[in-house]
């Protein structure tokens, strides 16, 4: 029973403490180089553990992270009954809209069970809290039992990042007012999330680089406008609209597309602010119709955000990726 923590010790509450000595500093990387081989990159042939364990590439991307003035991560180790029993490395982005975003979290493993890593999360987001978060995220990494564990915390699954990963949003408490605006910046990282996001839900690969830069470029000359739904800084929603010319009317129509809002943040009222959003940017535009092509267990929905008027089948040819 060598591996099972004391008794004596469960009873005990979890504290965190931040790693500020050259010492702590030392343990805090010893432990997460121990983890990353350990728990996340067993292969040794895998090329993210080459990448994890580089003091040069990864260690130096984190500690300028770590040492910047604001939005800055955290070395944190859990604490309990007199010894470190885990650690975590949270990023709070005070500068946005008070984001905690949770990099790396372990309980090692002599201390895993009895509920040690529940008591562990339930610490760093209070520690969270206290230090000006205001909600809490992470990428689970696609791995079962990690979102097993983060959904028994009270994290629902929600999109994907900029990447691609897949990530879980603890819901905010607070309600803050929505608002949808055009996309101003093609470059916006938030939109290659939700893209991500709206991607995967659907069931397609997502953006690759050479799609980024082709649907950048879109923006750029006009060819479809974005339209994002806000709560404060973070976008948790987006459609776009792509304009063409009619020869039927003899004017510009519009395709409504990319119609996605991040799962915790649904119904909210959220969609129907986007589609009124475009809708509007149409009429202002003298876009005459705005259509959209939906499956037939979206109609009543489409048809309640105002898409009342049937034009037919739609009917393609795929002439194949491009």
């Amino acid at each position: 029973m060598g591996n099972q923590p004391e008794k004596t010790s469960l009873s005990a509450p979890v504290s965190i403490r931040e790693a500020v000595t050259k010492n702590d500093t030392a343990a805090f990387w010893e432990q997460l180089r121990l983890y990353f081989k350990r728990d996340m990159f067993p292969d040794p042939h895998d090329e993210n553990r080459t990448y994890f364990l580089s003091d040069t590439e990864y260690r130096g991307a984190i500690e300028q992270i770590h040492d910047r003035p604001q939005d800055r991560c955290y070395y944190l180790f859990f604490h309990r009954a007199g010894q470190d029993i885990g650690f975590a490395m949270p990023v709070i982005y005070t500068t946005e809209d008070g984001k905690c975003f949770i990099m790396e979290f372990c309980v090692y493993p002599k201390f895993r069970g009895s509920g040690a890593g529940k008591e562990c999360a339930r610490a760093l987001l209070r520690w969270a809290g206290e230090n000006g978060a205001l909600y809490s995220e992470l990428n689970y990494g696609g791995n079962d039992r990690r979102l097993n564990f983060w959904k028994s915390v009270g994290f629902m699954e929600n999109g994907a990042d900029e990447w691609g990963e897949p990530l879980m949003l603890l819901p905010p408490q607070e309600d803050v007012p929505i608002t949808a605006m055009i996309l101003s910046d093609p470059k916006d990282w938030q939109l290659q999330k939700l893209e991500n996001g709206f991607l995967k839900e659907i069931g397609e690969q997502i953006l690759t680089k050479e799609r980024q830069e082709r649907l950048q470029q879109a923006i750029q000359n006009q060819k479809i406008t974005f339209f994002v739904a806000k709560r404060g800084y973070r976008a948790v929603g987006m459609c776009s609209v792509t304009k063409c010319f009619s020869t039927f009317s003899c004017s510009d129509t519009g395709i409504f597309d990319d119609f996605y809002i991040e799962p915790v943040f649904r119904k909210k009222g959220i969609a129907q602010k986007l589609v009124q959003a475009a809708q509007n940017w149409c009429q202002e535009n003298n876009i005459t119709s705005l259509t959209v092509c939906c499956a037939p267990c979206d109609e009543k929905m489409y048809q309640a955000l105002g898409f009342i008027t049937r034009l037919g089948t739609t009917l393609a040819y795929l002439a194949g990726t491009v």
